[in-house]
């Protein structure tokens, strides 16, 4: 559904405007209600997800056992962390200032459309990631079998 790079610009307040080609898409899937997240296995990213999607997303986190640690670690870091977001009328979101902070998301960043949901880079971070190569030894079967 969502795919796309866009550099985007945070204001003083914390709001970003999601792209024009973005609003239609959202108001048919969600009315405007996304969630907002960490990306808890890149440091510097958000992820945005339409509100349906993220029920889905909280639900299968939430049934993991909660007896292991990496699971209380991914429900922190999603479940705890979430926080219900609306875009207003110049649909624009506010950002929870303690995400900006931690993610380092400051008046520039990059949004990139991710299928099913959006990730919100600081552009330091999205940088870093996109100038990193994928090397042999991290292809996987799958990815081995894509013809690209």
């Amino acid at each position: 559904m969502f795919q796309g790079e866009t550099a985007i610009s945070v204001d003083d307040k914390g709001r970003l405007a999601i792209p024009t080609a973005y609003r239609e898409p959202l108001a048919r899937a969600c009315n405007n209600h996304l969630v907002v997240t960490y990306n808890p296995f890149e440091q510097g990213c958000l992820w945005l997800f339409p509100l349906p999607e993220w029920e889905r997303v909280r639900d299968d986190v939430s049934a993991l056992s909660s007896v292991k640690r990496s699971h209380r670690d991914l429900v922190l870091k999603l479940i705890g962390a979430a926080a219900q977001v609306e875009l207003d009328g110049a649909a624009r979101v506010l950002l929870p200032a303690s995400q900006r902070a931690t993610s380092g998301i400051d008046k520039r960043a990059v949004l990139l459309g991710m299928g099913n949901k959006f990730e919100l880079w600081s552009e330091q971070a999205h940088l870093a990631k996109i100038r990193q190569t994928i090397g042999e030894e991290e292809i996987s079967e799958e990815m081995a079998g894509l013809k690209l």
